[in-house]
């Protein structure tokens, strides 16, 4: 089987069975989505939306948040992981924003990474699912099912990433991140992966590839 083969076929049945997937992230505008995957850095969703009601309540606009301080954003977000660096970078983030897009999260990768907090994997979230970039975010569940599944061997995140969007359709880009995130979430998962529920076990590298004793 060829890559190309092995991408057509994964794809195919994710488009074919899950033909809705989105991200599990709450929130109703670019500046909070912003927010929440900040936050959700080495974080899960699901605390993450548990933190930010109340902080989006309190903080509605980059100007709130600009002009606030690390003691009143910290208890809002003090439960998710590194509290103390994420609560300066959305402050400077908020700040930065007013300064240099009049208030507005651009739509531009390497705009958004020169904000604080924003790493490449941010970037192309807010890019794939605000505005519709054909990207595709590579996180940890990205990486390791598509390692997995023989989509890519790339050593970085970088690498996984160009290699999915090499094979896969500009027009399937955005959605193929959640495919690639939930399935990691959810059944491809790190330390005990449910290969015996998999659909995708006739194309998984791992799972063909023979044991060892």
């Amino acid at each position: 089987m060829t890559k190309k083969e092995r991408f057509n076929s994964i794809i195919g049945w994710f488009a074919e069975n899950q033909p809705i997937a989105q991200s599990e992230l709450h929130y109703a505008n670019p500046f909070q989505l912003l927010i929440a995957v900040i936050l959700s850095a080495q974080c899960t969703d699901r605390r993450v939306n548990v933190v930010t009601p109340p902080l989006f309540e309190r903080f509605p606009a980059p100007e709130d948040l600009a002009s606030a301080s690390f003691d009143d954003v910290y208890p809002y977000i003090k439960s998710v992981s590194y509290p103390n660096a994420k609560a300066r970078h959305l402050i400077a983030m908020a700040q930065m924003l007013l300064a240099d897009y009049n208030g507005e999260v651009p739509s531009d990768i390497d705009a958004l990474m020169r904000l604080p907090g924003v790493g490449r994997k941010t970037a192309n979230v807010i890019a794939s699912v605000v505005y519709d970039k054909p990207v595709i975010a590579v996180d940890t569940h990205v990486f390791r099912v598509a390692h997995r599944l023989g989509l890519s061997n790339g050593s970085t995140p970088y690498a996984v990433e160009q290699d999915l969007e090499k094979y896969i359709p500009v027009e399937q880009r955005a959605i193929s991140h959640h495919w690639l995130i939930l399935h990691g979430r959810y059944v491809c998962v790190a330390r005990k992966p449910k290969c015996e529920s998999c659909p995708l076990t006739e194309w998984c590298m791992e799972f063909t590839l023979p044991k060892k004793p």
